[in-house]
């Protein structure tokens, strides 16, 4: 399949689940593309690629989901939904090859990022906050990772709300609380800031609007208050593994 047959069938499902009732949301490179129109070209300039198609769903909705896409033909591969404790579902077309990951409540990598009560904030994507910190959790971040952000960075402005604005509020507050959320971030940030300078395919004032986005958005995450389990740990630092090991799972991160 390519790039267009990929939104294509992302927009079919989530229009399906629409007329379900059930909140389907998209997440990874086809809901970057999709929230981020005006710079989506990128993903074809710095050749970004799609690989399967990946979706947030509440656990609620588990069953739902699984007859709504077995009615398209997509077949479980149920022990993942076991072994995860119902917190993903794998499933694959038997006929076009299709991928499908469906991560229920939450996304469960190197930190954990919830979306119980967050999915109604858009009709198609989890919210850009969360899509923010869906690459930003990533210890081994890769290029792809850093391409969605320089997008997200470029479309949309920060601030303290949902909707078309990155909330990075709330992001402040999961990193207050959370060291080691804190740490992988705001290292992250910087990365995308350094890498976005080396671009050739970027205008100078794109470099700029990066790096002028990514200082903007440590200095509130670096302004919130911090807990005192967030200030006991930070004693610790880098002696101590703050992230969890992400195992056979390794490879599908770098494909979100």
């Amino acid at each position: 399949m390519d790039k267009r047959e990929f939104e294509a069938e992302g927009d079919r499902l989530l229009a399906l689940a629409d007329e379900h009732g059930v909140a389907l949301r998209l997440l990874g490179a086809l809901a970057f593309a999709k929230r981020c129109p005006r710079h989506a070209y990128l993903q074809e300039t710095l050749k970004r690629v799609y690989t399967d198609i990946d979706f947030a769903a509440y656990g609620k909705d588990a069953k739902r989901v699984r007859a709504l896409l077995g009615e398209e033909g997509f077949v479980e591969d149920a022990l993942t939904y076991v072994e995860s404790e119902g917190s993903r579902m794998v499933l694959n077309h038997p006929r076009t090859g299709l991928h499908l990951d469906v991560f229920l409540d939450k996304l469960e990598f190197c930190h954990t990022i919830p979306w119980k009560g967050r999915l109604e904030s858009h009709e198609a994507t989890i919210p850009l906050a969360e899509m923010l910190m869906q690459k930003m959790q990533i210890v081994q971040i890769n290029e792809k990772d850093i391409i969605d952000t320089i997008m997200l960075l470029l479309e949309h402005p920060l601030g303290d709300e949902d909707g078309d604005v990155v909330n990075i509020g709330l992001v402040a507050a999961v990193c207050a609380k959370d060291w080691g959320w804190w740490r992988t971030l705001t290292m992250n940030l910087r990365k995308v800031e350094q890498m976005a300078s080396s671009y050739q395919e970027l205008e100078e004032g794109e470099k700029q609007r990066v790096a002028e986005q990514v200082d903007a958005a440590l200095t509130r995450i670096d302004g919130e208050p911090k807990s005192i389990g967030w200030k006991m740990r930070a004693k610790v630092g880098d002696r101590k593994k703050w992230y969890r090991d992400v195992g056979e799972l390794a490879d599908h991160v770098q494909e979100l």
